[in-house]
């Protein structure tokens, strides 16, 4: 039958239905068809009858779907598929409803004939009876059968279609059955179709309306529980095809009438309850890149193998599943997706596990957490995935409401943890999370604390300040090169000023040295000099100087530069004038406790303060104008009681420079531990002081990273 219908469309006219095909439309032979794979009668019909339509809608190049007598009995096969799980039939069922998928993502406003309207039984068996009295008193129905009041097959109706009467072909038997069925449920889709077009063209109106059904879906939902893996990753393509499809009514239908979100959310959880309690953080950071399409693993055949890899690998790939099926989805399909992923799998089950007190337990669903992090692509799911670690709040911090979202409160607090692990992977966490296209999370952690710069002190200018300013001079700085910390300062320290001339952006008329900005040599020299003479120890070997870390800030702030330029953030500080100075400021939870971390850099372990320093660069590569200004500017007047990230370092290097002055050959020891960092000298006897030589070290090259990122940002910014 295929072959006599792809000949007769090969040799007619594109779009022209030639008779045979006529013939198929007007005898309802899918409808046939479908009756007997139904029964299965013979014995395997039902499998040669998937394959038909499978091949029928694959090959046939005229729509065929539109058609009543092709999308009812379709409609009707799908609803035999994924009843049962594992049958012989399962590969035939897949292939079949793939096909009806693709159709659909070529002609998305199809799907509105797949959506159903659930009648309510009684009402529906009361109106059934009053159509079959009607028709029985003109002569139309002869017999009247319990399984004709049953009416499973019709207790459904295609949305979005009036049907009209057509004239009936008599048969016998089963076939009369099936016409006395299609009359009802004519006569049922023109009772409803007012309410059904009003689903269709209106997906958002009032919510008293009969309850759709979308069986499509359902079938591939029950063929991705199938045990072939085959079938089930097929029943998950099929899927990403409906939920990419624009049709609102589709879209709404998909989330709150179909088992769809709970499937995502179930077997997510499932799968990390499915977990070790405890596993190596760096196994779960370094498992290959996960694809869900491509979840096969072997035991046997991997040398790298762990306890819990196959669980873990099954875990993030079905997150990754969700993920991308997130980022395809129609918008509205998206939101409620991503909502029910945070709302039954973040809340419900991960945010017990990173609250909880057990170290092991912190540190394993830690580094779930930032390899999730890492791993998500899907803008909608990041949104709620940023809602779930940081809340939704975007007014400035006080101390009194750290703790108004627990979860934020609990993981910043982590990164001050008494175990260094806890600490370092925390950090990177949050690390990461930065890097992310999301506003909300630099504003979140940051920003809101900034926004009325209240950090600075403001003294409106006299006359003779202005004299001053107008001269090259900033009111009120101070000369970092006149104070007593940097007067024992060697050539080396600080750069030339023949390499300033080279080096520094030429001046344009649009951006001279009065434009109110600190000249970037100073700053830069600020912090090249911050750590003292004798404390320093990168000159003594070659390729370590300042100059190594320009290249790494050029192109990292190029890349933020990239995320951030949707925000549309100010290109210069918000003016004094217009903030609320009178209001106490805080930095806010997060840099405080980095700022308490790094005052103790000197006592902290030295991968702690790699990680540290690391945040701190990161957050300082932003080309917001108030977080440049706290964090990179010495020069900024600091209100009383306030303090900055310079202020900080100012410190510690006070400090340091008492501590030096107790601990014989600082500076050869200090070189010493600096050749085995970088693997120059083989490690030896234990040096005494280790922790305070490394913290001293990771000062050096954090300095020289700021003085980078200071100029990278300068020359950025003073490029017309």
């Amino acid at each position: 039958m295929l072959d006599i219908l792809l000949q007769e469309e090969n040799e007619r006219e594109s779009g022209e239905t030639g008779p045979c095909m006529e013939y198929l439309l007007h005898h309802k032979i899918l409808e046939t068809l479908y009756t007997l794979g139904k029964a299965d009668c013979p014995p395997g019909m039902k499998q040669q009858v998937l394959a038909f339509y499978t091949k029928l809608l694959g090959r046939i190049q005229q729509p065929l779907l539109p058609h009543i007598n092709v999308h009812r009995p379709v409609q009707k096969l799908i609803r035999l598929c994924g009843e049962v799980l594992a049958t012989p039939t399962e590969n035939e069922e897949i292939q079949f409803l793939c096909i009806v998928c693709a159709k659909l993502k070529e002609d998305p406003y199809l799907v509105n004939f797949f959506l159903e309207v659930i009648q309510d039984p009684v009402l529906h068996l009361y109106r059934r009876q009053s159509k079959l009295k009607a028709m029985a008193s003109k002569g139309s129905a002869s017999v009247i059968t319990e399984d004709m009041l049953k009416g499973q097959d019709s207790l459904t109706t295609d949305t979005g279609q009036a049907v009209q009467p057509e004239e009936m072909p008599s048969a016998a038997g089963a076939e009369h059955m099936e016409k006395e069925d299609d009359l009802l449920q004519q006569a049922d889709d023109l009772s409803f179709s007012m309410d059904e077009l009003n689903v269709t063209s209106s997906p958002e109106s009032s919510t008293v309306r009969p309850n759709q059904d979308y069986n499509l879906v359902n079938s591939l939902l029950n063929l991705t529980k199938s045990p072939d893996g085959r079938i089930a990753v097929k029943a998950c393509e099929g899927l990403m095809l409906l939920v990419s499809l624009p049709e609102p009514a589709a879209a709404k239908c998909l989330t709150q009438s179909t088992c769809l979100c709970e499937l995502l959310t179930d077997r997510l959880a499932t799968l990390y309850k499915a977990l070790p309690q405890s596993l190596d953080p760096l196994d779960i950071e370094t498992v290959e890149a996960i694809n869900w399409g491509l979840d096969s693993y072997s035991h046997k055949e991997d040398a790298s193998a762990f306890p819990g890899k196959r669980a873990l690998i099954s875990f993030l790939s079905w997150f990754d599943y969700c993920d991308q099926l997130i980022k395809e989805a129609q918008k509205t399909a998206a939101v409620a997706m991503a909502k029910a992923v945070r709302e039954r799998f973040f809340i419900d089950v991960m945010e017990p596990q990173l609250m909880q007190t057990s170290e092991i337990g912190i540190l394993t669903s830690t580094a779930l957490l930032h390899r999730i992090v890492r791993q998500v692509t899907s803008d909608v799911l990041l949104q709620e995935i940023v809602y779930f670690i940081l809340g939704e709040h975007r007014e400035p911090e006080t101390l009194a409401d750290i703790n108004r979202h627990p979860l934020r409160h609990r993981l910043i607090e982590h990164c001050d943890h008494i175990s260094d692990e806890i600490s370092i992977m925390t950090l990177r966490m949050f690390e990461h999370l930065l890097q992310k296209p999301n506003e909300h999370i630099l504003y979140n952690l940051v920003l809101r604390n900034l926004e009325e710069r209240n950090y600075m002190e403001y003294k409106p200018l006299s006359q003779e300040d202005k004299d001053v300013v107008e001269n090259g001079q900033i009111a009120g700085a101070v000369d970092l090169e006149e104070d007593p910390l940097f007067t024992d300062l060697s050539p080396d320290n600080t750069l030339s000023t023949q390499e300033w001339l080279s080096a520094s952006p030429p001046v344009s008329p649009e951006h001279s040295k009065n434009d109110g900005k600190t000249e970037v040599h100073k700053i830069v020299n600020s912090f090249l000099c911050l750590v003292p003479d004798e404390a320093k120890s990168s000159y003594h070997v070659e390729g370590t100087g300042y100059d190594t870390y320009l290249r790494d800030a050029h192109r990292q702030f190029r890349d933020y530069c990239v995320i951030c330029l949707r925000w549309e953030w100010p290109g210069s500080p918000r003016s004094l004038e217009k903030c609320n100075l009178e209001a106490s400021f805080f930095e806010g939870h997060f840099l405080k406790v980095l700022f308490e971390r790094m005052g103790r850099i000197l006592d902290q372990p030295y991968d702690v303060n790699l990680q540290v320093t690391s945040v701190l660069s990161k957050l300082s590569l932003f080309p917001h104008p108030h977080i440049h200004e706290y964090l990179l500017d010495p020069y900024v007047n600091l209100a009383s009681g306030c303090r900055s990230l310079f202020s900080v370092i100012v410190r510690v290097v006070g400090d340091l420079m008492v501590r030096i002055q107790r601990i014989p050959d600082f500076t050869p020891k200090l070189l010493l531990v600096r050749k085995r960092l970088l693997g120059l000298e083989p490690e030896g006897p234990i040096i005494d002081h280790m922790t305070l030589l490394e913290g001293v070290i990771v000062l050096e090259e954090f300095c020289k990273e700021l003085a980078a990122i200071a100029f990278v940002k300068y020359h950025a910014s003073s490029t017309p």
